[in-house]
């Protein structure tokens, strides 16, 4: 499974309707530990299917949506359970980290 790309069109209905939790990657293609850690977040994805839900926000393409999120630097992962924000982390991290956010949600 790939990552979901995240817009305001379609937020609703692929994050706050997800019946999985979901991985949230706020980044942009300018940011070096955005590029840095997405092989990481595509790993996740795989290794997660059926599981989690992974989604990409572009924040200069969908400046709403991180505006909504209150995104002030990059990368920015959030996890969302049920519709509702369970846990957040600015900045890259190791794979660990990453996986602390949802693991317990699984």
């Amino acid at each position: 499974m790939s990552e979901a790309t995240i817009s305001m069109d379609n937020f609703d209905e692929e994050v706050l309707q997800s019946p999985l939790p979901m991985l949230i990657d706020f980044w942009a293609p300018w940011c070096g530990p955005c590029r840095m850690i997405a092989p990481l977040i595509a790993d996740i994805a795989a290794e997660y299917e059926g599981r989690l839900k992974v989604g990409k926000v572009n924040v200069d393409e969908e400046d709403e949506l991180a505006t909504r999120h209150g995104i002030t630097s990059i990368p920015c992962l959030v996890v969302y359970k049920d519709g509702k924000i369970a846990g957040k982390h600015i900045g890259a991290a190791p794979k660990h980290a990453v996986e602390a956010l949802f693991k317990d949600m699984l």
